[in-house]
C-alpha cells in the first residue's frame, strides 16, 4: 500500500473551504424562505395555503429531476463550467421569485433554483481535488457545513423578511450566489483531472443493483420521508409560534434556542449509534419521538411552553437521523456504489422536500393547521413501522486504496487475493484508476496482510 501525507495539501484546503461554503451558501439560500414563506405569502396574488406548500417544496422536484444528469455532464464537460452554470440557474431563480408578485411567480423561481442542482458535481470536484486518505475528511466538512448552514437558515430568515421583506430574502440569496460564483473562479483551484470516483459520484452501470436492494430502499424511504416531513409542517410551524405569542422578528431566536439544544441532545445518541453498534436502536428512537412530537403538536398539548418541548424533541429526532441514515448507507452500499448509492439516495430526499411541501399545503388548505401535524404523525407512524423490521447494519466501513502499476495486470488474482484477507467483507478493483474499493470490518480488520497484499512488488 503507498504510504502518503495524510495533512492537506495548500490545494486541498482552498478546495475543501471553498466548495464547502458553495454547499453551504446554496443550502442556506433554498432554506431560508422555510421560516417564513407561510408568513408573507398572503401578500402575493393567489397565494392559498396549497400554493405556498408547493412553493415551499418544488425545488426539491428540480432538484430531484437533474441533480444526477448534473453529475454526468460534469464527467464530461467539467465541474467547475457545470457548477458555474447552476449557481447561475440559482440566482437567476432567487430574481424571478424577488420580483413575483403573484405566488406563481415564486413557484416558478423555487422551482428555477432548484434547476441549478449541482451538488454532485461539487462533490465529484472535490474527489477530483483531494486524495483517498483525506477524502473522508473532506466530505465530512461538506457534510457539517449543510448543517450550520440549516441552523443559520432558520435563524437568518425570519430576521432578513422583518426587514427588508420577503423579496428581500431572495435578493439576499442572489447576491449570496454571485459571491459564490467569484469564490469558484478565484479560490477554488482548477482540477488535475476528471476521473469517475465511485465513492461520491454516479456509475449508471450500479444503479439497478443499487436500487433493487431492500435494504438500501429502506434508507430511501427513510430519507424520503424524513424531509417530507419536514418541508410539511413548517406550513404550519410558524403560525403555531404567532399564536405563542414571538414577534416574526424573533422567530429566529426561537429556533436558535431549540435547534442549539436539539443539537447537544443529539450528540450522545450519534456516539452510541455509532460506537456502540446501536444504529437500529437509535434510529427506531428518533422515528418515535418525531411521532410523538408531531401527534402532540396537533393537539391542544403545543400550547405555551409544550410547543417548545414538542418542537425540541422533533429536532433532536431530526437531527439524529440526518447524522445517522448517511452512516447507514455507507455501510450498506455495496463496495465502490457509495456514490451511486448515495445519488439515488439524495433523489428521494429532495423528491420528499417536494412531496411534503405539497401535502402540507393541501392538509392545511383542506382541514387547517393542526391537520398538518396530525397528517405528519400518520406517516411516521407507518414510517416506523416500516423500519421495525430492518436489520441491523454490519460494523462495515468504506476504504479505497491506491494501486501501484504493476498490481493493476494482475486484477483477478489481486481481487481474490484481496477478498481472502480477514475483515474483508467486499471487493472491487478499478483497473483504470488504479484503485481498489474496500468493505470493511475494522474490528476484525488483518492491516498488516492488507499492506504487505497492497504493497508494490520488489523488482
Amino acid at each position: 500500500m503507498r504510504k502518503v501525507s495524510a495533512l492537506l495539501l495548500a490545494s486541498e484546503r482552498r478546495a475543501i473551504s471553498g466548495l464547502a461554503g458553495l454547499y453551504a451558501s446554496r443550502m442556506l439560500g433554498l432554506f431560508m424562505v422555510l421560516p417564513v414563506l407561510t408568513l408573507y405569502a398572503d401578500a402575493l396574488a393567489g397565494a392559498t395555503p396549497l400554493l405556498i406548500g408547493v412553493a415551499l417544496g418544488i425545488y426539491g422536484l428540480t432538484q430531484a429531476c437533474l441533480q444526477i444528469p448534473f453529475g454526468l455532464l460534469s464527467d464530461r464537460f467539467g465541474r467547475k463550467r457545470l457548477i458555474a452554470i447552476g449557481l447561475l440557474l440559482f440566482a437567476a431563480g432567487s430574481v424571478v421569485a424577488a420580483l413575483a408578485d403573484s405566488i406563481a411567480g415564486v413557484i416558478m423561481g423555487r422551482a428555477l433554483q432548484g434547476s441549478g442542482a449541482v451538488a454532485a458535481a461539487i462533490m465529484a470536484l472535490l474527489a477530483d481535488q483531494t486524495r483517498e486518505q483525506v477524502r473522508t475528511a473532506a466530505m465530512a466538512t461538506i457534510g457539517l457545513s449543510i448543517g450550520l448552514s440549516f441552523a443559520l437558515a432558520m435563524v437568518l430568515g425570519p430576521w432578513l423578511a422583518a426587514w427588508v421583506g420577503l423579496a428581500g430574502v431572495f435578493w439576499f440569496t442572489a447576491a449570496l450566489t454571485l459571491i459564490g460564483l467569484l469564490v469558484l473562479w478565484r479560490w477554488i483551484p482548477p482540477a488535475p483531472r476528471r476521473l469517475k470516483h465511485r465513492d461520491v459520484g454516479m456509475d449508471r452501470r450500479q444503479l439497478r443493483h443499487v436500487i433493487t436492494r431492500p435494504d438500501l430502499w429502506r434508507l430511501d424511504l427513510s430519507i424520503f420521508t424524513l424531509h417530507l416531513l419536514l418541508m410539511a409542517i413548517f406550513v404550519a410551524v410558524p403560525f403555531r409560534l404567532v399564536e405563542a405569542g414571538i414577534r416574526v422578528e424573533h422567530h429566529g431566536l426561537a429556533y436558535l434556542g431549540v435547534m442549539g439544544a436539539a443539537f447537544v441532545l443529539m450528540i450522545p445518541m450519534v456516539i452510541i449509534a455509532e460506537k456502540k453498534q446501536r444504529m437500529k436502536l437509535m434510529c427506531l428512537l428518533a422515528i418515535g419521538a418525531m411521532v410523538l412530537s408531531l401527534a402532540s403538536l396537533g393537539l391542544p398539548l403545543s400550547q405555551g411552553a409544550g410547543l417548545f418541548f414538542w418542537l425540541l424533541l422533533f429536532f433532536t429526532g431530526f437531527n439524529l437521523l440526518e447524522a445517522t441514515l448517511p452512516s447507514m448507507l455507507s455501510k450498506l452500499a455495496p463496495a465502490g456504489a457509495k456514490g451511486t448509492a448515495m445519488g439515488v439516495y439524495s433523489t428521494g430526499q429532495f423528491l420528499g422536500a417536494f412531496l411534503g411541501g405539497t401535502l402540507g399545503g393541501w392538509l392545511a388548505h383542506t382541514w387547517g393547521l393542526s391537520a398538518v401535524f396530525l397528517g405528519a404523525a400518520t406517516l411516521a407512524l407507518l414510517w416506523w413501522i416500516a423500519m421495525l423490521s430492518m436489520p441491523s447494519p454490519p460494523p462495515l466501513s468504506s476504504e479505497v486504496v491506491a494501486l501501484s502499476e504493476e498490481q493493476t495486470d494482475t486484477m483477478d488474482v489481486l481481487l481474490e487475493r484481496l477478498a481472502d484477507v480477514a475483515g474483508v467483507e467486499d471487493v472491487m478493483v478499478v483497473p483504470e484508476e488504479r484503485l481498489a474499493y474496500l468493505k470493511v470490518n475494522r474490528q476484525q480488520l488483518d492491516q498488516d496482510a492488507l499492506s504487505r497484499l497492497l504493497s508494490p512488488p520488489k523488482r
